[in-house]
């Protein structure tokens, strides 16, 4: 049953912990939900967008058509850009609350720079200091690629708070916690103010569970089926782990929930689970208890036996199992940079039928 001190399953973890809850959307309604039950920030990226105007199209429908108006030369990529911008800047605002609360530690809105930039620092970078001026409380992501953490360096020292995204493993996580550092320790030579920076750094920590799935039929490796949905939660806490160590200045963050084990095994940690509207309901309604376990280690037998039998995971769960350079050719950063890029190009094609309606198409 239900403790009737909290709202819910989540909002008892905000509470009892110092994990928090972001919201995996920038829906308001969804968002709502999520702030209601203790959320404390929120992520935006072009499959998002794309599945919010699928959602909340009425909201959107007659702004979008405002947009081309008012941006009679602006091409399909510029009008996409700016109904990001503005759907975020929504979102945004119904963090501010708790932004203001915190000093500026939480209460963030993620937006996600341009997918197609992951080969370019200074794209990116250009990119995520404009972005930084769109609302108090941004974080920008930045792909955990060759160019991104390079990039994720430069926007940190020029006061950009950055969430790290298309990350999946150990050396990725450290890479990103080393150049923060970097950035910050350039701002702080020149007396510049960091106190109000809140990086992150995500873990898509069902992804990396999904890619040694496609590895093990790919590859015909035959291993205990449960092994599979611990390969990201092993990743995440010995980065965690690591990260406490060592005194990184940013937070690590889970994200791509596939079950329990993604929200339950991270209670408790100074860190962030993000969870999909979806999700939420799930744990909410659920009898999982919710008490502190981001200190009890992955049981050995499934870390030996994922080691033993995937040298993805080895490369994952390694800090030195990968350099930045073989971030771009990682299975799982290959994966979702394609599943993004698609989804920047399934919005485009959502802004296109406002601009070049159908005339085939009774209106």
């Amino acid at each position: 049953m239900q403790d009737e001190t909290y709202k819910s399953p989540l909002h008892k973890m905000v509470c009892i912990s110092d994990t928090d809850l972001w919201n995996d959307s920038c829906s308001i309604k969804e968002l709502t939900y999520a702030i209601e039950h203790g959320a404390a920030g929120a992520t935006s990226n072009p499959v998002i967008v794309g599945e919010v105007l699928g959602k909340e199209m009425p909201l959107w429908e007659d702004r979008i058509k405002e947009i081309i108006s008012e941006m009679p030369t602006a091409d399909e990529d510029q009008i996409t850009w700016k109904v990001v911008e503005e759907i975020s800047i929504k979102a945004a605002d119904l963090l501010i609350p708790v932004y203001e609360r915190e000093k500026g530690r939480k209460g963030r809105l993620s937006i996600q720079t341009d997918p197609r930039y992951y080969r370019d620092t200074g794209r990116i970078v250009e990119q995520a200091v404009y972005f930084d001026t769109l609302a108090p409380n941004i974080i920008v992501k930045i792909p955990v690629t060759r160019a991104g953490v390079a990039a994720i360096e430069e926007a940190t020292y020029r006061g950009v708070s950055i969430n790290a995204t298309v990350c999946f493993c150990v050396p990725q996580a450290l890479a990103v916690a080393e150049a923060v550092e970097r950035g910050l320790q350039r701002r702080e030579k020149e007396g510049r103010d960091i106190s109000r920076m809140g990086p992150v750094c995500t873990i898509m920590v069902g992804r990396l569970d999904d890619w040694l799935k496609v590895v093990a039929n790919r590859d015909d490796i035959v291993t205990e089926p449960h092994y599979l949905e611990w390969a990201g939660v092993a990743a995440m806490k010995k980065a965690y782990e690591i990260y406490r160590q060592r005194g990184y200045r940013l937070r690590l963050l889970s994200a791509a929930t596939r079950n329990h084990l993604h929200w339950s095994e991270f209670i408790g940690g100074d860190a962030v689970v993000t969870l999909t509207h979806e999700w939420q309901v799930r744990f909410n309604n659920s009898d999982v208890e919710v008490v502190p376990r981001i200190d009890q280690p992955v049981p050995p037998e499934i870390v030996d036996g994922l080691l033993r039998k995937f040298s993805d995971f080895r490369r994952s769960y390694d800090e030195a199992g990968m350099s930045a350079e073989e971030f771009d050719d990682y299975g799982p950063t290959v994966r979702t940079l394609r599943q993004f890029i698609a989804g920047y190009q399934s919005l485009v094609a959502t802004i296109r039928d406002f601009m070049l309606p159908n005339p085939d198409t009774k209106r």
